[in-house]
């Protein structure tokens, strides 16, 4: 037993702001492919990285204006069950993988300032590529089922319906799997984050200008991740709870009432998984303030100019300002 919502919220909400999260999400990650397919050279294991971040971020935005169709339409999809799913698919698989990425990218830093002489610091591009392909491949068997959902013959496209009559196990997979891919991640990257800055400032070094600010653009990567993904995950958690509380035995008609009756919590989930989208369009901001090369790169073909870079200068420089720079580079 499931219920339709129809409110009138989502309808006048969410075509807007999926439609400004896709305009900003395609053309900063379109650029930043871009930048990272033609004139970032040469690459490095934490290129990869980037890269299939933006890759994901991309594809994400590229399937929204069919969900932003959906809510325009007042929730009648137009587009057929096959390709209902497909686009559910998408947006669960691409969604997960910038996620997974973004985890696999705090590792990354994580282990390059803290165990500099770790041999992941020497990965070569080819295997980091073949890491990316196995998390790629990951994240698409626990969302492929996505591909298989039965067609109910109505104009509705949803993966996350309210069922009091239980979930069978495609629905109790990808919820689960929906909280499972941002508490995991989220319990990684706070850890790498605070590991980076205990550890800079043992060695005194977190009071340098440039660190300071790149370890303020890492905590900015984690607040916009919170940001973007805890209410979702929050809401989800309570619709659950609030399910647990029905009682078992109910007729059809009181069943219709109490899923009806969630409807509150349904129209703060589906508010809430628009903006962890928002996530997606942003990355490029946060590529652009906090590489440099990207930055430059970026500057130059907007013709903006160059940005200064104190990393240019070539004059000799104290052991602390050497090491320093060194961190910030393994930073980037």
């Amino acid at each position: 037993m499931t219920c339709t919502y129809r409110t009138p919220l989502l309808i006048r909400v969410l075509p807007p702001l999926l439609i400004a999260e896709v305009i900003l999400g395609v053309l900063g990650n379109g650029l930043a492919l871009w930048i990272f397919m033609f004139r970032l050279k040469p690459w490095k294991s934490s290129t990869v990285l980037l890269f299939n971040l933006t890759l994901a971020d991309f594809l994400l935005n590229v399937a929204l204006p069919f969900r932003a169709s959906y809510y325009f339409s007042g929730l009648e999809w137009h587009f057929g069950h096959a390709f209902c799913n497909v686009s559910l698919f998408m947006l669960a698989m691409n969604r997960s993988g910038s996620i997974f990425f973004l985890m696999t990218i705090a590792v990354d830093r994580y282990v390059r300032v803290v165990h500099p002489h770790h041999a992941l610091n020497t990965l070569s591009v080819a295997k980091a590529g073949c890491g990316a392909a196995l998390l790629w491949l990951i994240t698409f068997s626990f969302t492929a089922h996505l591909l298989a959902l039965p067609s109910l013959n109505t104009t509705k496209c949803e993966s996350f319906d309210i069922h009091l009559d239980g979930l069978n196990f495609s629905q109790f997979w990808h919820k689960g799997f929906f909280l499972l891919s941002f508490f995991l991640p989220l319990v990684v990257i706070v850890f790498c984050t605070c590991s980076i800055v205990a550890h800079l400032r043992r060695r005194q070094l977190a009071h340098q200008a440039r660190i300071k600010k790149a370890l303020w653009f890492m905590t900015l990567v984690v607040v916009l991740f919170v940001v973007c993904f805890l209410p979702s995950n929050v809401t989800q958690l309570l619709i659950w709870a609030k399910h647990r509380q029905i009682p078992s035995g109910l007729s059809e008609e009181q069943q219709q009432e109490q899923a009806c009756a969630l409807e509150n919590l349904s129209t703060a989930f589906y508010m809430t998984i628009s903006l962890t989208y928002l996530n997606s369009a942003l990355d490029p901001v946060v590529y652009y303030l906090s590489i440099p090369a990207f930055r430059n790169i970026c500057r130059g073909a907007l013709r903006l100019g160059r940005a200064s870079n104190t990393n240019e200068d070539t004059t000799e420089r104290p052991k602390g300002q050497e090491l320093a720079s060194q961190t910030i580079s393994q930073l980037g």
